[in-house]
């Protein structure tokens, strides 16, 4: 079957749309209606109602004058990027689908796949930081992002701030001031705010509204951008960018994904907050394999159907570990007991989220036993997927966190991570009633 022509009898793109139905009746599509078919036109690939894979590393261009253009947009000698498909290190049809989703969710002007959620991270922090910079970044932060804070970007000359994440407006005042002298004695510039809300594994909030008040005050209309990792509420519970955030980050791995099969991440925000992303990732690589983004257009199209169900499951197994006698806490965001962690929920949060922190009477020895004990429930790292997983930062995801820092942040010995699945809520109650008893 041959592709389908333009007026002038050129080949169309195979992965450019028809334009796109946004709304209806003046009512705006949902988000959850859009994943079934934005960016894709079934015409452009034989009819094929949903994408093929992609599998290919290269693409042949239109015209010799076209590929100039394109590799323009490449290298930065025209803003914009490329125009059409290049080669698979730089875009994809499938990634650019999948791009084009994404940024529906946070309401972004753009977004950027990757092979992981930390390639994400690494290249943003990368792209906007020089020697002498310093990032400020809220905590607690997952440990590879602090780490790759303070152990990598470290070695090139790269500083940073960290400051609590329920912190209040004056403390944020002086946290950017205390940034901005380091600086400007080590001859660099806040290269970025980089925030994590809620926080991993102890569910604390960051003010965003304020951050950005801050940051706005301090360096006014040309201040670093504001990036925050959106993973344990995104993209159905919190909408960052609506607050004050630039930029939002993801490990699509957890809750996108929602299937525990596959490994990516991805940023959105303004054109001009992802052109330096683009740029770098065109350079390193990282981008989302054609076969991973297919699978994740697949995910998006019931994101908001399995979200809905692991909370209200949550909901309900929270109720139940609340009043257990072994158990001393919880964090979970809808049982908030602080008065300013509960403010910022209020502006902040669309739902209290499905991954939570129970605190245990007793220490790792208990925490262990609960957790061998498990039967339904899957002693796993990892969060967001249509099964209920559960771990123990302090000796496995933060294990590489000092032991004072951990103390610092409240991941405690006696704190159990737990994501809760779409399985039904009585049967985990269940497993968790049984495993509590091995304590």
């Amino acid at each position: 079957m041959p592709d389908a022509l333009d007026s002038s009898g050129n080949p169309l793109p195979r992965r450019k749309p028809k334009p796109e139905v946004t709304s209806l009746n003046g009512r705006r599509l949902k988000p959850a209606t859009l994943m079934m078919g934005y960016g894709y036109d079934p015409v452009l690939s034989e009819g094929s109602l949903k994408p093929p894979v992609f599998l290919t590393s290269t693409f042949a261009f239109e015209s010799a004058a076209a590929g100039k253009r394109h590799f323009e947009g490449i290298t930065g000698i025209r803003e914009g990027g490329a125009e059409g498909l290049v080669y698979s290190r730089f875009n994809g049809p499938n990634q650019e689908i999948l791009e084009d989703r994404l940024a529906i969710w946070d309401g972004a002007e753009d977004a950027l796949c990757f092979s992981s959620g930390m390639t994400a991270i690494c290249i943003l922090m990368m792209a906007y930081c020089s020697a002498g910079d310093v990032i400020v970044h809220s905590g607690p932060l997952y440990a590879a992002s602090e780490g790759f804070v303070a152990k990598t970007l470290s070695r090139f000359g790269v500083s940073y701030v960290d400051f609590p994440a329920g912190a209040t407006r004056d403390e944020l005042d002086n946290i950017l001031a205390r940034a901005t002298e380091m600086a400007s004695e080590q001859g660099g510039k806040v290269a970025m705010i980089y925030l994590e809300s809620p926080g991993n594994p102890t569910n604390a909030l960051v003010d965003v509204q304020a951050v950005r008040d801050a940051r706005d005050a301090a360096f006014g209309a040309d201040g670093p951008p504001i990036a925050i990792d959106n993973t344990f509420l995104g993209p159905l519970w919190q909408r960052p960018l609506e607050h004050g955030a630039d930029i939002v980050a993801y490990s699509l791995t957890k809750y996108v994904g929602g299937h525990s099969d596959l490994v990516a991440g991805s940023v959105a925000g303004a054109k001009k907050w992802m052109n330096p992303v683009r740029s770098l990732r065109n350079t390193m690589g990282g981008i989302a394999d054609p076969n991973t983004a297919w699978m994740l257009l697949r995910s998006l199209e019931t994101v908001e159907l399995r979200m809905t169900r692991a909370g209200e499951n949550a909901a309900k197994v929270c109720a139940y570990l609340r009043d257990h006698p072994k158990v001393e806490g919880l964090g979970y965001l809808g049982f908030i007991s602080d008065p300013r962690q509960q403010d910022i929920y209020e502006r902040h949060c669309l739902g209290a989220g499905s991954t939570f922190s129970v605190f245990l009477k007793g220490g790792e020895e208990e925490c262990f036993r609960f957790l061998d004990a498990l039967k339904v429930a899957k002693l796993a790292v990892s969060l967001g997927g249509t099964e209920t997983l559960a771990s123990h930062p302090a000796s496995m995801t933060h294990l590489s966190v000092p032991q004072g820092r951990r103390t610092e942040l409240g991941i405690s010995d006696n704190l159990v991570r737990i994501s809760v699945g779409i399985e039904d809520a009585d049967d985990l109650i269940a497993d968790f009633e049984q495993a509590l008893g091995a304590v």
